[in-house]
């Protein structure tokens, strides 16, 4: 017989993501459903899988799957549209919501425009830039903090300054975004034995001190429109190589992000959009 699930499908700046709740919703096996229901032609088609569920040590607790079913420490898109569905569905009475990850908790303020939120703001945290923790594989022996490190793949050396936002990142700067191969080098990059639990990767188009240009390859889900902590990478990576100032505006395919990196702080604020695009049941 099959199980009746309700969903929400919701989006930050195109990354989209499926979320169910876990306050009325039990997710037996959500590898497997993350893989059935993110597929764009047999399933509701999504970047992933999010559960919201309760939490013992925050307001609320977000599972984040990506569509290959492997599971991530944190989505920055997806906990502003964790904290969208919490407050619009009363799991929340308050605008300030922490959020338990498997990278720590998260401060989000939500952004209300008639008793409807629009979009938050998210303090992710100091960003880890220790070789060890990003995770790096120690044979490679890279820099900490982990700058400009060659990396050598078909031929071709691409520098990557490699930071960690909970989830491992690799951002590399180029001078054109338009004519990258991203379907090849990606995987290449993802995939690279250095990077002991896969990563994402930034390709980082600088266009003045405050601005940049910026395509993601997702770890487990490939390219995406937007990535909120690759985002958040991309701005403490430009910071330690002198490319940008503290607060950047970040141009994604979706949309724009706004980041800071606090200097008294060590946090890391994103600010951008949360929609819901449809309610649904999926057939599992």
């Amino acid at each position: 017989m099959a199980h009746h699930i309700p969903f929400t499908k919701m989006q930050g700046l195109g990354n989209d993501y499926v979320y169910i709740n876990c306050f009325t919703e039990e997710i037996a096996d959500p590898e497997s459903l993350a893989r059935k229901i993110s597929d764009r032609h047999f399933g509701v088609g999504s970047d992933g899988l999010v559960l919201i569920m309760p939490s013992e040590v925050a307001d609320i607790r977000m599972r984040m799957f990506n569509a290959d079913g492997s599971e991530a420490q944190m989505c920055g898109n997806a906990s502003r549209c964790v904290g969208k569905y919490a407050y619009e569905n009363g799991l929340v009475k308050t605008n300030h919501i922490r959020l338990e990850t498997k990278a720590g908790i998260k401060e989000i303020s939500l952004i209300i425009e008639d008793g409807r939120v629009t979009g938050a703001t998210v303090d992710m945290g100091k960003p880890i830039l220790t070789s060890g923790r990003i995770p790096l594989d120690p044979i490679w022996s890279p820099r900490t903090p982990c700058l400009q490190n060659p990396l050598t793949i078909d031929g071709v050396t691409y520098a990557l300054t490699c930071v960690s936002m909970g989830n491992p990142h690799a951002v590399l700067f180029v001078d054109d975004l338009t004519n990258l191969d991203l379907p090849h080098l990606g995987p290449l990059i993802e995939n690279n034995p250095v990077f002991p639990e896969r990563t994402n990767t930034e390709f980082v188009q600088i266009l003045s001190r405050n601005e940049v240009r910026m395509r993601v390859w997702e770890r487990g889900a490939g390219e995406t429109l937007a990535c909120g902590t690759g985002a958040c990478a991309v701005c403490v990576a430009s910071v330690l190589n002198q490319h940008c100032d503290r607060t950047i505006k970040v141009h994604l395919l979706g949309g724009d992000l706004s980041i800071t990196w606090q200097e008294n702080t060590d946090h890391v604020l994103m600010t951008g959009a949360a929609e819901t695009v449809f309610d649904g049941i999926f057939l599992a």
